[in-house]
């Protein structure tokens, strides 16, 4: 059986042949039945004094040439497949017959997300032994090769590259042809070496002399074995590899006894101190394994079997004989980098191929990974390191054009093993005690034993067996110091200097022994425990990736040091509920307890009934969040059944209603309320309304002005921008990523100046002008459409901006293009509605300046691609985004995001962040990973697809507008002039116009036609407008304002009900925009309309407030003119009687007027002198009144 470490022989010979045909249907190839797929070329080039064919790649395709079939080649390939989008086509040749296989049985973190990604369970080499079915050590299986071949991939199995001529960017290999290339990766791994009392020649020519690196020698190990003449085997080295090898032999039938043989004092030595050694080596000695420590053999002993030379032990340094029948060296390996040296590229003078830290060798467009590389002298036997310096060619060849190339960095050599039946793991750095100082320490008290902690054992004298302690580092004269005092001296504190964690600052180390179960633990922290550094483990290992990861994350810990250990003692609620007292709404002064009560009592069964019967959330809206959760919490407690219906028009939650709207293909509000409303001649409510509407918009993407749709929309999609406390918008043009041209800042600035806009830079990095009147917008949207902007979609329940930082654009720290990919980013999602707003961020390095983690989605540049996070948001509940996908390369950052927003369209509630969406989805964050990242539910495809369409359809709605006479129309202030009203008083501040104050106060008010002078029966028929002004439809509700005198009217159209006619203004805050709002009715068939600024629900006929008793207003009669049915008429009393009763001038707001009734304590500002005294003549306010500190202040 001489020979041993000699490469098997090769047993068949692969053909080449033309590529094959696109349609066919890729086969599942085999080892022995290999079927070449590049097309030949007629071309030769002379190569060592003979002709050689050379095989080029598909034509505008790069060819990337692999050298080796190992697991790092095997990874490269499979990232670049990954990776790459057509660019590129991989070829690879393996020496071995075999397809790449897992040949090691420990791993690393890196190592371990790859074992769990292309194998269902991870097998090692070691297990050959047992099954002896190389197919189960497949890292892929065949068929995998076949579905990427012949478009992407070719491999070419049993066959060796001998020589590299990178001047001519070839490849030549031991079948006499050639392959061209535009980028060579060389992977050929490493040999196991020999110790130096042998050599390779001597070791190949000597029976039972092994080495344990392939399939090759574990099938020459089984069959030399079985020999009824060998019966010990003795393995050399105590490492990683020695440990393998000496489990499989140990498990071989046919080997009765197995001795290691080390020159250490325990295995391990390079991942494990010496106490976690020692549990190692009395686990393997437990099971009958002969182990040799601080022993080297000086010389092989062999003798003549056969005319062979055959081994039979050792001479050891002492003279003593260490007799045995086989023998495999597990020593240590070495670069291979033959193929280098004979290609004339620069290899380490101790072995190893050099390369940069962009892995580059001397060669051009040629370089090395894996085992084979010399990066800063240093090579690597661990896999992890090799598959890292995959990762990172893979990104660089893929995708470097939006983000910073990465570089080799000083890998992770973590590592986890499962040798001879013991579970051991070392994670970062696990030394750093033998290097680094020890600071003060302090013991930690034994363990209780509560079931939740390892129970300790007890020996005679009573003492836990089982301790947890702080090491420490003490002079004999401190010990003795400290015992005759009891209690160990406090140090003084050393004088403050600059030191690097890790490098020179202490340390202290947190232990756990257990002999009993032989667990042991060590974790390395900084002196004051804010850090780990690394440590290991042995025994239970269950918290390896999790310590990896903290280790990396290089942040400060959240938990103490001893929780790591001990676990965390979890005690009674933390009591964070809000306390009774605690104001929920500031608007109107509502507290925890009013809601309580209102629940509690069944006053208040619906959030409608909350709002009508407390007011909460018919302010601002900021506090509806926390209110809704108090509230369906507070319903839970009272055992009551929580409504989730949409509104009392659907009995079903915003996630049923999408997926009928889906299914059943439905277009309009009208066909949806025929298809699943309560009652089918409904025409939808203020909830109902905008829900469908952008429900329709998300499934559809028609633009939202049209007909049937424009009555669904909420005031600000209704008129593309956001109505202001006055009846005035604001308008924010879209400046993509925040980057605009100083051209672009000059054309918003002369628009602002024109329309005498007020001017503010919002938080999203944009310009926002305030106080534009409806009539002007399409002349505003119409400059800024020349000018090159278009809609911002400020107004809508769709994306609004994608933030972001300058990135590698102009910053020095920067890693990726984040205003590059933002860009991307906010082109692509500007304009898709969703149940709310949402917003993105993207950061180009870690310093987050563009606060990505605040965001709906957010990105984070790193060395290795983007970090997305997601569910984060500002506003009056803030929340901070969660880690969703980490290092995520940027061509896959995309679909990602897609699928995200797609499946939040789908199944969030409406008006619900997607904060709150990931906050009460069951399962929370990792749910949304399995049906993101792992396609659970097999809809990424869906919404691929979904969000597809909606990027596709995307037009601006600015422009759509602008074109289009008929909707320019539906600007105008009053359809019956060309006349304009003031909306309130203007007044300047810092240099800008504003609208004057709001009183601190809103008194009642109720109107009503009885309060004119003139009798209803002298009242006349007014002719309005014509219906064409109105733009009446069946399909969906209308509404404009019309001047007269002094007082501004709202008509309304309902179909199927007929027409109605109110006042303009709303008293709540006598503002003039009732034509604005939505047109709803009540459960009972009541048409309403609801004011925009506050949601107050006036009904059509009689002017009832219906969620607020304080307010009424003035209605009257409107029909068809008799005469003309085209022209609309309102019965009206004379206008000097109407407009002292509803005239502009009488209710328009003035600073003067609400100064005189006080203001909102929000409004003032006290100016303090330099010595901490009010100014002189400045107002600083006061309670001023009986109300000061309580809580039901009208404010």
């Amino acid at each position: 059986m001489g020979n041993q470490i000699s490469k098997s022989k090769r047993s068949k010979k692969a053909t080449i042949s033309k590529v094959a045909d696109d349609t066919q249907q890729p086969t599942t190839p085999s080892p022995e039945n290999v079927e070449e797929v590049m097309p030949v070329v007629a071309v030769t080039v002379e190569h060592n004094g003979s002709n050689e064919p050379v095989i080029e790649g598909p034509e505008g395709k790069l060819v990337i040439f692999v050298v080796g079939l190992g697991m790092v080649g095997i990874a490269f390939i499979e990232k670049m497949l990954g990776l790459d989008e057509g660019k590129y086509f991989i070829v690879t040749c393996g020496e071995e017959k075999h397809f790449a296989y897992n040949r090691v049985g420990y791993v690393n973190d890196v190592l371990e997300i790859f074992l769990a990604l292309i194998l269902p369970h991870s097998v090692s080499l070691t297990e050959y032994f047992e099954h002896r079915n190389v197919e189960n050590l497949y890292l892929n299986p065949p068929s995998w090769y076949a579905q990427h071949e012949p478009h992407r991939l070719s491999y070419h199995l049993q066959e060796t590259v001998v020589s590299i001529s990178p001047e001519d960017h070839l490849v030549h290999t031991d079948k006499g042809r050639a392959f061209r290339y535009h980028k060579c990766v060389i992977a050929t791994g490493s040999r196991a070496e020999v110790p130096p009392y042998t050599s390779i020649e001597q070791a190949a020519k000597t029976k039972g002399v092994f080495v344990y690196r392939n399939i090759a020698d574990l099938d020459n190990i089984i069959a030399y074995s079985e020999s009824s003449e060998v019966n010990h085997a003795v393995v050399v080295g105590g490492g990683l590899l020695g440990l393998e090898a000496a489990k499989a032999v140990y498990d071989l039938p046919s080997i009765s006894h197995v001795s290691i043989v080390n020159r250490q004092a325990y295995p391990l030595s390079r991942q494990l101190d010496g106490e976690a050694g020692e549990m190692v080596l009395h686990k393997i000695e437990g099971m009958g394994v002969e182990v040799l420590t601080r022993c080297s053999p000086t010389r092989q002993i062999t003798r003549a079997v056969d005319g062979e030379e055959t081994f039979c032990g050792f001479e050891l340094q002492d003279g003593k004989v260490h007799a045995a029948d086989l023998v495999i060296y597990a020593i240590g390996i070495r670069p291979r980098d033959e193929l280098a040296r004979v290609s004339g590229i620069k290899c380490h003078p101790r072995s190893g191929i050099i390369v940069g830290d962009d892995l580059k060798t001397s060669a051009e467009d040629v370089y090395a990974i894996g085992e084979c590389a010399s990066w800063r002298e240093n090579t690597y036997g661990l896999i992890g390191p090799g598959i890292e310096m995959a990762d990172i060619l893979a990104f660089n060849l893929t995708q470097t054009e939006g983000h910073a190339p990465r570089a080799m960095n000083a890998p992770d050599l973590s590592t986890k093993l499962k040798l001879m039946g013991i579970d051991v793991a070392s994670f970062g750095d696990f030394f750093a005690d033998k290097r680094l100082p020890k600071g003060r320490t302090q013991d930690i008290s034994h363990l209780n034993g509560d079931g939740a902690e390892p129970k300790p054992h007890v020996n005679g004298n009573g003492k836990a067996a089982i301790e947890i302690a702080f090491e420490e580092e003490k002079q004999p004269a401190q010990q003795d110091e400290a015992k005759q005092n009891g209690s160990a001296e406090k140090k003084s504190a050393p004088a403050k200097k600059h030191r690097k964690r890790g490098e020179d600052e202490p340390i202290n180390c947190l232990v756990y022994k257990d002999p009993f179960s032989a667990t042991y633990k060590k974790y390395i922290f900084t002196e004051d425990g804010k850090y780990l550094l690394g440590g290991m483990m042995v025994g239970d290992v269950s918290d390896f990736v999790k310590l990896v990861a903290i280790v990396k994350k290089k942040k400060p810990l959240e938990v103490p040091p001893s929780q790591f250990i001990v676990g965390d003692k979890k005690g009674a609620d933390d009591g964070g509920d809000l306390d009774d007292d605690a104001q929920v709404c500031s608007c109107h002064n509502v507290l925890k307890e009013d809601i309580v009560k209102c629940v509690k009592s069944g006053d208040c069964l619906t959030i409608p009934d909350l709002k009508t019967k407390t007011k909460v959330g018919t302010g601002c809206g900021g506090c509806m969040p926390l209110v809704t959760s108090l509230f369906n919490a507070e319903m839970k407690k009272a055992g009551r059944k929580l409504n989730t219906s949409l509104c009392p028009h659907f009995n079903m939650s915003r996630t049923d209603l999408f997926n009928i709207i889906k299914v059943k293909q439905l277009r309009t509000l009208p066909e949806v309320m025929e298809a699943v409303g309560v009652d089918k001649d409904s025409i939808g409510c203020e909830t109902c309304k905008p829900a469908i509407g952008s429900i329709l918009s998300s499934l559809y993407n028609e633009h939202v002005m049209k007909g049937v749709h424009h009555s669904n929309q909420d005031t600000n999609d209704k008129y593309l921008a956001n109505i202001q406390r006055n009846g005035t918008f604001s308008v924010v043009p879209r400046i993509t990523a925040g980057e605009i041209t100083p051209d672009g800042l000059i054309i918003i600035g002369n628009v602002a100046k024109k329309y005498n806009l007020y001017t503010k830079i919002t938080g999203g990095q944009r310009i926002d002008m305030f106080g534009a009147r409806k009539e002007d917008l399409p002349d505003i949207w119409e400059e800024l459409h020349k000018g090159g902007f278009e809609s911002g979609h400020a107004y809508g329940k769709s994306l609004r901006t994608v933030k972001s930082c300058v990135g590698t654009t102009w910053c020095r720290f920067g890693v990726g293009d984040s205003v590059g990919l933002a860009v991307q980013l906010e082109n692509r999602y500007r304009g898709v509605r969703s149940p709310h707003k949402f917003k993105g961020g993207v950061s180009g390095c870690v310093r987050e300046c563009a606060e990505a983690q605040g965001k709906d989605f957010g990105l984070i540049a790193t060395d290795k691609g983007w970090n997305i996070f997601v569910g984060g948001n500002g506003g009056a509940n803030p929340r901070h985004a969660e880690l969703f996908a980490k290092d995520v390369p940027p061509s896959k950052v995309v679909r990602i995001i897609d699928r995200f927003l797609a499946y939040y369209i789908v199944t969030a509630d409406k008006l619900q962040r997607t904060a709150r969406w990931v906050e009460n989805m069951e399962g929370g964050i990792e749910k949304l990973k399995k049906v993101i990242l792992e396609d659970e539910l097999g809809i990424c495809k869906d919404l691929d697809a979904m969000m597809d369409n909606l990027v596709n359809t995307y037009e601006d709605e600015w422009a759509a507008v602008v074109k289009d006479p008929s909707k320019r129309k539906q600007f105008k202030q009053f359809i019956n002039t060309d006349e304009r009203l003031p909306q309130s008083e203007i007044i300047q501040e810092r240099g800008q116009p504003r609208p004057a104050d709001w009183s601190k106060s809103s008194p009642a008010v109720k109107l009503s036609t009885d309060q004119c002078r003139t009798p209803k029966s002298e009242w006349s028929w007014i002719n309005v407008a014509r219906k064409a002004d109105l733009l009446v439809n069946e399909g969906g509700t209308s509404s404009a304002a019309v001047k007269y005198g002094d007082s501004q009217l709202a008509i309304y159209h309902v179909p199927r009900r007929g027409y109605y006619a109110t006042q303009q203004m709303c008293p709540h805050r006598r503002a003039f925009v009732l034509d604005h709002g939505i047109i709803g009715d009540s459960p009972n068939g009541k048409p309403y309309v609801s004011c925009p600024l506050h949601k107050r629900n006036f009904t059509l006929s009689d002017g009832e407030c219906l969620n607020d008793g304080d307010y009424q207003i003035m209605t009257f009669d409107c029909r068809e003119d008799p005469e003309d049915l085209e022209r609309l008429q309102i019965l009206l009393p004379p206008i000097d009687d109407l407009d002292a009763q509803l005239g502009t001038e009488k209710w328009m707001v003035r600073q003067a007027e609400s100064e005189a009734l006080g203001l909102n304590a929000a409004t003032q500002i006290s100016i303090l002198g330099p010595k901490g005294d009010f100014l002189p003549g400045v107002d600083v306010g006061g309670c001023g009144g009986n109300d000061c500190g309580d809580h039901k202040l009208s404010w």
